[in-house]
């Protein structure tokens, strides 16, 4: 499967990394209710991975949940790896390279919908969690970004005459633990949340996106800079179709949690 250009999403994140916490508040706030869920569990997980790790911002909120007393870190950027800690490594999510039965936890906090291939993700992530072990992630889904893909695909019809893939594709949350019982786990749960962010224009919304590394890396997206009549055309469209009596616009995203266990014999 070749969904996305990984190179091009590790540029992204590279470009991110330095300003990254002038617009983290979204992975700030998922990696809040992630700690959060640890909460709930009571088990102690005394070696424990940050896949996907960004600046490291998730491990500095764990403040002593579930008892981890060492945290590895990784992330597919070496430039943000650089910023998570000095137990973080540069790696790919697609080719983990961690031995079986590592980490008594693994977290991910908003990296794995950038991954080709989830169940094969997934089944490599079970390998690396011991048994008895756990697996906590949040990943957007299908509804993240609507209006932003709703008015791309209004101006690229009224300007260029075609559409083409200018917003990521995402995984349902129907799928989410069908997936996870594929890939060996137990005790398969996933359920969503929709985070809603207004902002004075939609282009706050791109420069935050690109300030994140969430900018579009899709392998077979149009080449080439969007047309500047394009683009005015699709704020336009923003503001005009979802913006309220204040000129405000929203943007969705929506949070997918997975939460899948490891069998203990």
């Amino acid at each position: 499967m070749f969904i996305f250009n990984r190179r091009t999403v590790r540029r992204h994140r590279d470009r991110a990394a330095a300003s990254f916490g002038e617009h983290d508040f979204l992975i700030t706030d998922v990696a809040e209710k992630l700690a959060d869920r640890l909460d709930d569990i009571q088990r102690s997980f005394p070696v424990a991975l940050d896949l996907g790790c960004h600046n490291g911002g998730l491990g500095r909120r764990l403040n002593g949940r579930g008892a981890i007393e060492t945290l590895f870190a990784c992330d597919l950027s070496q430039a943000m790896a650089a910023t998570a800690g000095p137990l973080a490594t540069a790696a790919d999510e697609e080719f983990l390279p961690f031995a079986d039965d590592s980490f008594d936890l693994v977290l991910s906090n908003l990296s794995l919908h950038w991954v080709n291939d989830l169940p094969g993700a997934l089944s490599q992530l079970k390998r690396v969690i011991k048994p008895g072990g756990l697996l906590l992630a949040a990943m957007l889904g299908g509804d993240t970004l609507k209006e932003l893909r709703h008015a791309l695909a209004a101006a690229e019809a009224a300007c260029e005459g075609g559409l083409s893939p200018r917003v990521s594709p995402f995984a349902d949350v129907r799928d989410g633990g069908n997936l996870l019982a594929r890939a060996g786990f137990t005790g398969s749960v996933a359920d969503s949340e929709t985070i809603t962010v207004s902002y004075q224009h939609p282009m706050g919304l791109l420069a935050d996106l690109r300030g994140m590394g969430e900018t579009n890396a899709v392998a077979k997206n149009r080449k080439g800079f969007t047309q500047r009549t394009t683009m005015m055309h699709a704020m336009a469209a923003y503001q005009e179709t979802f913006g309220d009596e204040d000129g405000r616009i929203p943007a969705t995203f929506q949070v997918i949690y997975l939460t899948g266990w490891v069998a203990d014999a």
